[in-house]
């Protein structure tokens, strides 16, 4: 296991931004990975109700092979919308595909459920297009976690969801891995009634609590908690189970082609099992992006293409525990700190 970068966030890899905007009335919010100059990205979606932009070009078989930024948004389908406002901040600055006298700026984007949350929503066009602009423009290499950006609104099984990130880096070779992810998940990012995190055994420096293992005898049956509402009050959220979705960004230093950085995508997505009981349901919309910004070249073979798949899924694991443990409350969605009292 490598350890964590100076930030322990996914702009420990060399080329990444990232900008958070968040709308405390919406409750709702967009959080946008820039890269500094176009990279190799691809996707892998598990869940079984998407909401996607722009991702079909990332198939290994599709002409375009580099992007400019990935957009991750609240708001359900109104969110595709926040890509909008990405790209007309990057064209702005000349950034994108050159076709004549035109670019066209690349955007995927993936969208999570967040309209039942009490949250104005009331609007006469969804803001999600400003938003997204807005969030292009904070884009910096240290930035919030928690109720930041697209998982300002989130919810997390009985938990305030969130926004979470993380890094593992190699001085000796240079490697650089990063995670972001905003957790909306309809599993459990805790271990039922206990607040340790699934995904304790991978985690660094007490980023989450330190709790280390649970107690003796605790197995892997636990895997919902009671829903008694004086621990969970229940809310249409709650009550709905199409009302989730974990969209992440994995992201790597290393120049790999869309071949590799789909492959990078598939094994990432293993850090979401890791750390979410369920997932990948047919109600989900889980979707994760792979980038490789291709500021290091590492020699990459499938032997190292493999441990590089593998330390993207812990990061990820370990970026979604962050995300629920530095998460506040919001309305009905209690915190980690809150629930558990620490």
């Amino acid at each position: 296991m490598l350890r964590a970068g100076p930030r322990n966030l996914i702009t420990d890899v060399d080329g990444l931004l990232v900008g958070n905007v968040e709308d405390e009335t919406l409750r709702s919010g967009v959080s946008v990975v820039l890269c500094e100059t176009p990279s190799v990205a691809s996707v892998d979606v598990r869940g079984g109700a998407p909401g996607t932009r722009e991702t079909d070009l990332l198939d290994p078989s599709c002409r375009v092979d580099r992007i400019d930024a990935v957009c991750l948004s609240g708001g359900s389908a109104f969110g595709l919308s926040a890509a909008d406002g990405v790209m007309r901040w990057l064209r702005e600055r000349g950034r994108g595909v050159a076709i004549g006298e035109i670019v066209v700026p690349i955007v995927p984007t993936a969208i999570l459920f967040d309209l039942l949350n009490g949250g104005n929503k009331q609007w006469d066009w969804p803001p999600y297009r400003e938003l997204g602009y807005q969030a292009s423009g904070r884009a910096a290499r240290d930035f919030a976690l928690g109720n930041a950006g697209a998982g300002m609104g989130a919810k997390a099984g009985h938990l305030k969801g969130g926004l979470g990130s993380a890094s593992a880096v190699d001085p000796q070779s240079g490697l650089q891995i990063g995670a972001l992810v905003a957790v909306n998940a309809r599993g459990y990012a805790t271990m039922g009634d206990m607040p340790h995190f699934w995904a304790w055994a991978l985690e660094q420096e007490g980023e989450f609590g330190g709790l280390g293992p649970p107690p003796h005898g605790v197995g892997l049956t636990v895997s919902h908690a009671r829903t008694d509402p004086s621990h969970d009050p229940a809310d249409a959220t709650r009550d709905d189970p199409r009302a989730n979705t974990t969209i992440a960004v994995v992201a790597t230093n290393a120049r790999l082609d869309k071949s590799a950085a789909q492959r990078l995508a598939i094994m990432a997505q293993d850090g979401l099992a890791r750390s979410i009981r369920p997932v990948h349901t047919p109600q989900d919309g889980d979707t994760v992006f792979a980038i490789a910004t291709g500021r290091h070249d590492l020699g990459v073979d499938p032997l190292a293409l493999g441990e590089i798949g593998t330390l993207a899924a812990d990061c990820l694991a370990r970026a979604v525990a962050r995300g629920v443990y530095r998460a506040r409350t919001l309305g009905t969605a209690r915190s980690w700190n809150e629930v558990f009292g620490r």
